[in-house]
């Protein structure tokens, strides 16, 4: 087998060594059944009681508290983009069953909330209220490289939707509530439960979650921090689990019942076959992340990382080399983006040559991408800063 690369790919993202090595070996024997992770069934208690540990990893990590659900289902953050919609909109139907007015409340801030946007737009049932679009602050009009700084929120919508980080963009809001980059929470109607949903895809378990438990709604693919593609995690409030078919016999839209949160819920997520391999791969990086100390030390280190991905790019624009595209304090730490201001299919090459992949920036906005998900190391991040600083 050919010697392994450095991944700075945005997803399917690196997972540590350490852990590939344990999942290999479950592939042909999980937990001393004789049955490999991909074949065992689902309902096994040796299956059961591992995704019992694996919810209990993310609960206690993140501190999530029992007024919250932990879900894991499939379909990744775009299948949320629709599922927001139609749990959240039958939630406001049952609370508001004479109604026909309902709004919801989106803050544009990339490509990823752009897609969101567009789904519940398609989905109709409800207006769409662009509450913010970053947009607007550019100095162009029409780029994403900033947080907003002016909202408009509704004062009842059925949800409210942000995408904590923007995989494709390299924009983040901060987790200092006092910043005037941090997500406006104080700017939420002022009621009890605020139906706010966070898209978490990109960020999911490399810091704690400012104001969790504002939250109606978290979801995150598992497939940057966490693990493989094919699993995604929900942190649902209770009272978001909410009878679906009563809502429809009120007016509502039909939900499927893979897509009802209730339906999860009372299933245990096994409504339906869930992503088992997908799952226990999760939950080993969720160990190894309990043993290393969590998510703070994740943010130590994340920070770390990205400090010293942009002091290079800085050096590099001080040298006519790079190009920056986002505004400084609105930069992501989990995705850093940039453009080469010469050859960028020489700087490409090079880094390949080296050693270094998965760099290239997003289809849709071309440039360089690196993304330091938890499972690159400051080690390996500081091969991919000296190459930047060598690159003439």
């Amino acid at each position: 087998m050919s010697e392994r690369v450095i991944n700075f790919g945005a997803g399917p993202s690196a997972l540590p060594e350490s852990v590939l090595n344990e999942a290999a070996a479950a592939l042909l024997n999980f937990n001393g059944t004789g049955i490999g992770i991909a074949e065992i069934s689902h309902r096994s208690k040796e299956f059961s009681a591992f995704l019992v540990e694996t919810e209990g990893l993310i609960r206690t990590q993140l501190d999530i508290p029992s007024t919250h659900s932990i879900l894991f289902t499939q379909g990744g953050g775009s299948a949320q983009f629709s599922a927001v919609v139609l749990n959240l909109l039958a939630r406001y139907r049952l609370l508001h069953p004479d109604q026909d007015d309902a709004v919801m409340d989106y803050v544009l801030t990339g490509s990823f909330s752009k897609k969101a946007v567009e789904e519940a737009q398609r989905l109709g049932g409800a207006r769409v209220n662009v509450a913010a679009d970053a947009r607007a602050q550019s100095e162009d009009g029409k780029s994403f490289n900033n947080v907003p700084s002016q909202y408009s929120f509704s004062p009842d919508p059925a949800l409210i939707y942000y995408c904590e980080n923007e995989t494709v963009n390299g924009v983040q809001f901060s987790d200092d509530v006092s910043s005037p980059t941090s997500f406006p929470f104080h700017l939420l109607p002022q009621n009890a439960l605020v139906p706010l949903v966070g898209d978490y895809s990109s960020s999911f378990m490399s810091r704690p979650i400012t104001r969790l438990t504002d939250h109606a709604v978290i979801f995150a693919g598992a497939q940057k921090n966490i693990g493989p593609a094919g699993v995604t995690i929900l942190i649902v409030r209770k009272d978001c689990l909410v009878d679906v078919d009563a809502a429809a016999k009120l007016g509502a839209a039909p939900v499927p019942c893979t897509m009802s949160y209730k339906t999860l819920a009372d299933s245990g997520s096994m409504y339906n076959t869930p992503s088992v391999l997908a799952i226990y791969i999760s939950g080993l990086v969720l160990r190894r992340s309990a043993q290393l100390g969590g998510v703070q030390y994740y943010q130590e280190t994340n920070t770390k990382k990205a400090a010293k991905v942009y002091a290079a790019v800085a050096e590099g624009e001080a040298r006519g080399v790079f190009r920056g595209k986002v505004k400084e304090g609105h930069r992501s730490l989990m995705n850093i983006v940039f453009d080469v201001v010469g050859d960028e299919a020489k700087f490409v090459s090079g880094a390949e040559a080296a050693g270094i992949k998965g760099i290239k920036g997003h289809r849709s906005v071309g440039g360089i991408r690196i993304s330091l998900y938890n499972a690159v190391t400051e080690e390996q991040t500081d091969t991919l800063v000296a190459y930047m600083k060598s690159f003439t």
